[in-house]
């Protein structure tokens, strides 16, 4: 259940991804205006390294670009990075940050997010699966679908690691798979209003 304290209501952007997403950031963000009027935040699943996108990311946009930190404020035209080895929460219109719940294996750092956001965020919520190994995020998808968010997957020919999208797309809760360039374009007509017609398949 969603808390009654929130007091965001704007949209949610979550973009999650590991190895291979740096060009997928990249390539969506060089096409993101900067005053949209959403939060965008990356989840980008590590598991030995500390993350560099923070300091990476900044070329790409005119947003400004930040490291969370627990209970920092969730606040619109800004993209927000998580930290490594952390799982992330919302809570009240702000970021939690707890240890990683599963230190060993495949992440599921964007899994844990998507939930989290289902059950304590108003806004609209948009989830982009972009490239990565394995399938995190893809069993969190149709519960967004069901509070009526929006699910892209980046197209499997564009990503240099293609699991990730595929396991999205294996979910049947996408709405549009396309690619870096496309979503960005599809986000800035979400924000505006214009949502467009939602794939009824896409074959693998």
């Amino acid at each position: 259940m969603k808390s009654a304290n929130t007091p965001k209501d704007f949209p949610v952007v979550c973009i999650g991804g590991s190895a291979g997403g740096l060009d997928a950031y990249e390539r969506l963000l060089r096409h993101l205006p900067a005053d949209m009027g959403v939060a965008i935040v990356i989840v980008n699943h590590l598991r030995v390294v500390a993350t560099q996108l923070h300091e990476i990311l900044p070329r790409c946009t005119r947003m400004p670009v930040e490291l969370i930190t627990d209970k920092l404020v969730i606040r619109p035209n800004h993209v927000f990075i998580i930290p490594d080895k952390r799982d992330l929460h919302v809570l009240n219109g702000e970021f939690r940050l707890q240890p990683i719940s599963k230190p060993r294996g495949w992440p599921d750092v964007i899994t844990v997010f998507l939930r989290s956001l289902t059950d304590h965020w108003d806004g609209k919520l948009i989830a982009v699966i972009v490239s990565g190994y394995d399938g995190d995020g893809a069993a969190a998808l149709c519960g967004i679908k069901q509070l009526g968010g929006i699910i892209i997957a980046q197209k499997p020919e564009t990503a240099a690691h293609p699991d990730m999208p595929e396991s999205a797309i294996a979910s049947g809760c996408v709405d549009f798979v396309l690619s870096p360039e496309n979503i960005a374009r599809k986000i800035v007509e979400i924000a505006a209003g214009n949502v467009g017609t939602p794939i009824v398949s896409v074959p693998l």
